[in-house]
């Protein structure tokens, strides 16, 4: 599989098979991404939390490419009502096997709310997301803090890549990262969710050195590895 990094938290994956999964489509709007949306290719479009910087252009990118969003169930709900033809809710604790592999949705610690014409509309809990393909495990923690049940994750999966904010102010920093990191035992640490706005400001080498060596991976926007 090819990820690639999009800014924020924007991850997008390539399986081998060709079916394209993007995380969190922050693309109108964001000043750091190398992404146009009306040229963005995706099959499943999963998206952590109600946040305007996560749930970004999922509805026209979902339409555009008949792609099914994966998403907590109020999220799902919103997208249908705007024209979004395939959706599978989900919520804490689940996990469903869909035709590139399995996903879990796991608990983050974080708030979620999306505003339309001046009102905030609920659109579920936030979310992380363990993605289990190709004989690999992805974490996409989505925006959260730093929590002992991350322990749980890094026992009951092996997994290979962790992405993990670290922009602080909205969502845990360098430290708390570098902590949780340590928690699910993650073979790589790719850092997310910073530089994009002044407020979440990071120096990601600085994170990479609170890691043990080899673990930290600093990915620059448009930047790809194969796994």
């Amino acid at each position: 599989m090819k990820i690639t990094y999009h800014s924020h938290s924007v991850i997008a994956i390539k399986l081998d098979d060709g079916t394209d999964l993007l995380f969190d489509p922050f693309i109108t709007d964001n000043p750091k991404t190398d992404l146009v949306a009306e040229k963005v290719k995706a099959d499943y479009i999963l998206v952590t939390h109600g946040h305007s910087d996560h749930v970004g252009d999922m509805v026209p990118i979902a339409k555009n490419c008949d792609a099914t969003i994966i998403g907590m169930v109020e999220l799902c709900t919103f997208a249908e009502k705007n024209g979004v033809k395939k959706t599978h809710g989900m919520n804490i604790g689940g996990k469903f096997d869909f035709p590139f592999g399995q996903v879990k949705m796991v608990h983050a610690q974080h708030s979620a709310g999306y505003e339309v014409d001046g009102q905030m509309l609920y659109l579920g809990e936030p979310a992380g997301f363990i993605i289990q393909a190709e004989g690999k495990t992805i974490y996409h923690a989505g925006d959260t803090s730093n929590f002992g049940d991350m322990a749980l994750f890094g026992e009951a999966f092996n997994i290979d890549v962790a992405f993990l904010p670290i922009g602080d102010n909205f969502t845990m920093g360098p430290k708390e990262a570098a902590s949780a990191a340590k928690r699910l035992k993650a073979k790589q640490v790719v850092p997310i969710h910073y530089n994009t706005f002044p407020l979440i400001e990071q120096d990601p080498q600085a994170f990479v050195a609170l890691l043990p060596a080899g673990v930290g991976k600093v990915m620059t926007v448009g930047d790809s590895f194969t796994l």
